[in-house]
């Protein structure tokens, strides 16, 4: 199982890796923390970075080794003006390319090569938690859903969204008592 932490959902992160470790099904998490580990979001192309080129681009033959390791990848990251910061859509822009984690076939959608992974996307935000399916149509889940995990041929896909984070009265105790519910009993 692999972790894509982003720095204001640390709290989640830790709960997340505790509850694992005491979970005899998980036999092994490793953890990615995008700031941490100095990487650009910046998609570039030039003369010399082509986007034909992506999937084999040695800058990010570590991070694919860890996606191809991981049997579960959980993203926990806040929600910013109602979709994932910006380092976590560079990280995916750059990450999931074709011929790493789809195949162009010439039909209408390309064949997803990272099937048998499942996903637990976990968002915290600032934010009344159902802001996101009552003002806006519910966009992360589908972009996180539909336009990426399904794409690249992950079908198995649950969501944790959390909101008034910053609020005293924000109920921040059943919150993590839902994750460690999950991740106590979730096998790998």
């Amino acid at each position: 199982m692999i972790f894509l932490k982003l720095n204001s959902s640390y709290a989640f992160l830790e709960e997340v890796i505790r509850d694992s470790q005491e979970n005899t099904t998980i036999e092994e998490v490793k953890v990615l923390d995008l700031y941490d580990v100095g990487f650009n979001p910046i998609l570039v192309f030039n003369k010399q970075k082509r986007r034909r080129d992506m999937h084999s681009d040695p800058d990010f033959a570590r991070y694919k080794e860890q996606l191809m390791w991981a049997d579960k990848i959980v993203f926990v990251y806040p929600i910013w003006w109602g979709l994932p910061p910006a380092m976590l859509m560079g990280y995916i822009d750059q990450m999931f390319s074709s011929g790493f984690a789809y195949k162009e076939m010439g039909k209408m959608l390309p064949e997803g090569l990272l099937k048998g992974k499942s996903a637990v996307c976990i968002s915290v935000m600032k934010g009344p938690t159902h802001y996101p399916l009552l003002w806006l149509n519910i966009s992360h889940k589908v972009l996180m859903r539909k336009a990426l995990l399904n794409f690249v041929g992950i079908k198995k896909v649950k969501f944790f969204e959390f909101g008034n984070m910053e609020s005293p009265k924000g109920k921040h105790k059943e919150k993590m008592n839902k994750i460690n519910r999950y991740f106590k009993t979730v096998e790998q």
